[in-house]
């Protein structure tokens, strides 16, 4: 870490390795976890996340009724936030609050949508704006997942997972900074929940029209990025790609119950929750910091 002769490992350190390391770190890395390596020792400080600053704030989920949606909603408001859920299945959402730790802060909302169709997007925008002072946050979590494959697939399944994965993405984005914008707020933050396979071309046969929309989402957030770094506004984005998660979105998007299982049988996956988490990851992070991308996959999966 520092360029300074090689000397014999000791651990503890002494006070003063202590507090130069110390030093060091609060300064490099604010609240996150760093390891220290004092010449050879090793020691790992631990930051915890701060969410301080967004109890009593506003966010908004997409494809909240299950999976990730339904965990961000859940580990939003225990942190304190108000959520407002959207889902075609509001009934869904609804039933979320009785995941709420008894000492959350926070609450949820449940609104009805579909956010393919923009009025839905610029509706659920209004009723957060005119019923709770509108949203600082906005992850873009809904997605859809067909096996279409280029030479066979309807153009309308092509069509409905683009709509839904990338221009409802945009819409919903478009409207949450202009609302931000009208309001005078400069610090609100932007998540898309994007994918491992946003960021390679798989081998899947009829995976290809998902994985284009993936990588859609991987330009579109350094393009929201730069656009707004243009406008010098302080509204942070971030891409977050997990791998395989245990969601429904493959038996949603007509896929076997019993393939889909075998799927999650054959290979590592990650839980919903471990998402929602690297999300508020991103969220705790200091106002001057933009963690533009994280990357997640279960331990050992390929």
């Amino acid at each position: 870490m520092w360029n300074e002769p090689h000397t014999p490992s000791t651990f503890p350190p002494s006070p003063e390795m202590q507090q130069r390391a110390s030093a060091s770190s609060a300064t490099t890395l604010g609240h996150f976890t760093q390891t220290l390596f004092y010449f050879g020792a090793r020691k790992t400080l631990h930051y915890l996340p701060k969410m301080e600053r967004w109890v009593g704030r506003v966010a908004i989920v997409s494809g909240a009724s299950s999976g990730i949606g339904a965990a961000l909603c859940v580990r939003l408001a225990n942190k304190g936030m108000k959520v407002v859920g959207v889902a075609r299945r509001q009934e869904k959402i609804q039933e979320l609050t009785k995941r709420l730790t008894a000492d959350a802060k926070g609450e949820i909302h449940a609104l009805q949508g579909d956010i393919s169709k923009e009025e839905d997007i610029k509706r659920v925008v209004k009723w957060t704006r005119d019923n709770l002072g509108g949203a600082d946050v906005l992850v873009n979590n809904a997605g859809v997942l067909h096996h279409s494959p280029l030479l066979t697939a309807p153009t309308e399944e092509w069509r409905h997972v683009l709509e839904v994965n990338v221009l409802a993405l945009c819409a919903f984005t478009r409207e949450v900074i202009q609302d931000l914008r009208d309001r005078g707020c400069d610090d609100g933050h932007i998540v898309h929940i994007n994918s491992v396979m946003g960021h390679y071309i798989q081998p899947y046969p009829g995976m290809f029209m998902y994985t284009a929309s993936k990588h859609s989402v991987t330009v579109l957030t350094e393009g929201l990025r730069r656009e707004l770094s243009e406008l010098k506004s302080n509204i942070r984005i971030t891409s977050v790609s997990p791998a395989l998660t245990k969601t429904d979105i493959m038996v949603a998007g007509g896929t076997p119950q019993q393939v889909a299982d075998s799927v999650f049988e054959q290979n590592k996956s990650l839980d919903p929750d471990n998402v929602a988490l690297a999300v508020e990851y991103t969220l705790s992070a200091p106002s001057h910091v933009n963690i533009e991308e994280i990357t997640l996959r279960a331990t050992g999966a390929d």
